[in-house]
Protein backbone atom coordinates (compact mmCIF):
# COMPACT_ATOMS: atom_id res chain seq x y z
CA UNK A 1 0.00 0.00 0.00
CA UNK A 2 3.07 2.69 0.83
CA UNK A 3 4.17 1.54 -2.26
CA UNK A 4 1.11 2.45 -4.45
CA UNK A 5 1.03 5.85 -2.83
CA UNK A 6 4.56 6.65 -3.27
CA UNK A 7 3.74 5.72 -6.86
CA UNK A 8 0.97 7.77 -7.08
CA UNK A 9 2.50 11.10 -5.21
CA UNK A 10 5.90 10.32 -7.98
CA UNK A 11 2.98 10.81 -10.58
CA UNK A 12 1.28 14.07 -9.29
CA UNK A 13 4.47 15.77 -8.45
CA UNK A 14 5.93 14.71 -12.08
CA UNK A 15 2.74 15.94 -14.00
CA UNK A 16 2.28 19.26 -11.97
CA UNK A 17 6.11 19.87 -12.55
CA UNK A 18 5.85 19.69 -16.11
CA UNK A 19 3.26 22.33 -16.74
CA UNK A 20 3.74 25.78 -17.25
CA UNK A 21 1.55 28.59 -16.40
CA UNK A 22 2.00 31.47 -17.95
CA UNK A 23 1.05 34.26 -15.75
CA UNK A 24 1.53 37.36 -18.13
CA UNK A 25 -0.01 38.41 -21.71
CA UNK A 26 2.91 39.03 -24.15
CA UNK A 27 0.96 40.96 -26.60
CA UNK A 28 0.01 44.01 -23.83
CA UNK A 29 3.52 43.06 -22.70
CA UNK A 30 4.35 44.11 -26.20
CA UNK A 31 2.54 47.54 -25.88
CA UNK A 32 3.60 48.52 -22.68
CA UNK A 33 7.35 48.13 -23.81
CA UNK A 34 7.94 50.78 -26.24
CA UNK A 35 8.80 53.01 -22.88
CA UNK A 36 11.51 50.47 -22.01
CA UNK A 37 13.35 50.63 -25.83
CA UNK A 38 14.96 53.62 -24.83
CA UNK A 39 17.20 51.96 -22.84
CA UNK A 40 16.68 48.54 -23.30
CA UNK A 41 16.24 48.29 -27.23
CA UNK A 42 13.72 47.91 -29.15
CA UNK A 43 13.98 44.07 -29.42
CA UNK A 44 15.28 43.68 -25.73
CA UNK A 45 19.17 44.17 -26.28
CA UNK A 46 20.59 47.79 -25.10
CA UNK A 47 23.21 49.01 -26.86
CA UNK A 48 24.83 50.34 -23.64
CA UNK A 49 26.67 48.82 -21.37
CA UNK A 50 25.14 50.42 -18.62
CA UNK A 51 21.67 48.98 -19.47
CA UNK A 52 20.91 45.17 -19.16
CA UNK A 53 19.91 43.07 -22.11
CA UNK A 54 16.18 41.95 -21.28
CA UNK A 55 15.47 39.85 -24.65
CA UNK A 56 15.52 36.10 -23.38
CA UNK A 57 15.47 36.54 -19.28
CA UNK A 58 13.49 34.72 -17.11
CA UNK A 59 9.76 36.23 -17.02
CA UNK A 60 9.71 35.37 -13.18
CA UNK A 61 13.38 37.24 -12.60
CA UNK A 62 12.14 40.13 -15.06
CA UNK A 63 8.78 40.71 -13.46
CA UNK A 64 10.31 40.62 -9.88
CA UNK A 65 13.16 43.19 -10.73
CA UNK A 66 10.27 45.50 -12.31
CA UNK A 67 8.54 44.97 -9.31
CA UNK A 68 11.82 45.58 -7.15
CA UNK A 69 12.00 48.94 -8.64
CA UNK A 70 8.28 49.70 -7.97
CA UNK A 71 8.06 49.37 -5.00
CA UNK A 72 11.66 50.58 -3.90
CA UNK A 73 13.25 47.93 -2.97
CA UNK A 74 15.76 48.21 -5.72
CA UNK A 75 16.89 51.74 -6.39
CA UNK A 76 17.44 53.89 -8.74
CA UNK A 77 16.56 57.19 -10.58
CA UNK A 78 15.70 56.14 -13.82
CA UNK A 79 14.20 52.80 -13.51
CA UNK A 80 11.88 53.57 -10.42
CA UNK A 81 10.37 56.20 -12.44
CA UNK A 82 9.67 54.44 -15.37
CA UNK A 83 7.82 51.66 -13.20
CA UNK A 84 6.27 53.41 -11.20
CA UNK A 85 2.88 53.52 -12.57
CA UNK A 86 2.86 49.81 -13.44
CA UNK A 87 0.55 47.07 -12.02
CA UNK A 88 1.47 43.58 -10.94
CA UNK A 89 0.09 42.40 -13.97
CA UNK A 90 1.73 44.86 -16.19
CA UNK A 91 5.19 43.90 -14.52
CA UNK A 92 3.96 40.22 -15.30
CA UNK A 93 2.90 41.25 -19.22
CA UNK A 94 6.51 42.87 -19.34
CA UNK A 95 8.31 39.60 -17.95
CA UNK A 96 6.47 37.35 -20.81
CA UNK A 97 7.06 39.71 -23.75
CA UNK A 98 10.90 40.09 -23.15
CA UNK A 99 11.62 36.69 -22.18
CA UNK A 100 9.81 35.48 -25.01
CA UNK A 101 12.29 37.48 -27.49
Amino acid sequence: MNKLIGAMMVVALSAAGSQVIAAGDAAAGKAKAATCSGCHGANGVSSNDLWPNLAGQKAGYLTKQIKAFRDGQRSDPMMSSMVKSLSDQDAENLGAYFSGL
